[in-house]
């Protein structure tokens, strides 16, 4: 049977990333996305599941997050930006820190690919989200329109993205930020 887990809040968070610091051995790097950093850059309240990429990865941390998920009743997924559309190169570079727990060090992926995957995809709470890192200013439209530019010569590799109905995507998102939100 499957267990529900329970939602996760920046509290919560905060308990996953020491714990899994003290649990593994060595160096390694977690990269908050999604949820994750909604959550601790105060978009959302909550979310649903821990979504990170791990890279490079520290001894025991697999291992430590099977464990957590079910001690902190978590959903805990390996899920980047990179799973959904092309990464610029040097993409560790463009992160952004958290901080470093021991031996390791926490990050916000990218947050204008995270935009831009959240564009892509489409979903409301994505669009919430992107609109919200723009609104509050981690993101600008200008460097959105230049990520985009840098990752457009790779969509080859992800034959799912149709490099058109991306761009009218942005664009339109773009256009919808000098809107006045809606009643729904």
């Amino acid at each position: 049977m499957l267990k529900m887990r329970e939602k996760v809040t920046p509290e919560r968070l905060r308990i996953f990333m020491r714990e899994i610091s003290r649990r593994t051995q060595g160096e390694g790097r977690v990269y908050f996305t999604g949820g994750s950093t909604a959550l601790l850059l105060g978009l959302r309240e909550q979310t649903i599941d821990v979504d990170i990429k791990v890279d490079p990865e520290p001894r025991g941390i697999f291992e430590a997050i099977a464990n957590l998920k079910n001690e902190l009743s978590l959903n805990v997924e390996l899920a980047s930006p990179d799973d959904f559309i092309p990464a610029p190169p040097a993409w560790q570079d463009l992160a952004t820190p958290i901080e470093k727990i021991g031996g390791i060090s926490f990050f916000h992926y990218d947050l204008c690919m995270q935009a831009l995957a959240k564009i892509e995809r489409g979903f409301s709470q994505d669009l919430a989200d992107a609109r919200g890192l723009v609104e509050k200013k981690f993101v600008s439209i200008e460097n959105l329109k230049k990520r985009f530019a840098q990752i457009e010569g790779r969509f080859i590799r992800y034959p799912v993205i149709n490099p058109d109905e991306f761009k009218a995507k942005l664009e339109a998102f773009i256009s919808s930020l000098s809107e006045e939100p809606h009643d729904q």
